[in-house]
């Protein structure tokens, strides 16, 4: 199995990936048979930065679960509006 056949099951979730030439926290949000469609994560104002698309075979590791992702979505969430604050 192909990486990129794994990665279809992670679309719209946020993982930590490492490509070629960077790294990042972000958002896998669409996962093709030559490239990948990756928004990445500013871990200092979390907030999405940029959006890259990625050779697929370039893409070198892919973390999907771990003390550190957890951590960023817990930050990420927190900068989430509550329904209690739209009322």
């Amino acid at each position: 199995m192909l990486l990129v056949h794994k990665l279809k099951q992670f679309e719209r979730q946020v993982v930590f990936m490492r490509w070629a030439s960077s790294e990042g926290y972000g958002r896998i949000n669409y996962v093709g048979g030559d490239f990948v469609e990756f928004e990445v994560l500013d871990v200092e104002t979390m907030e999405y930065s940029e959006k890259v698309l990625i050779n697929a075979q370039l893409v070198l590791e892919v973390v999907v679960r771990g003390s550190d992702i957890s951590r960023v979505l817990v930050e990420y969430s927190s900068t989430l509006p509550s329904p209690e604050s739209e009322s």
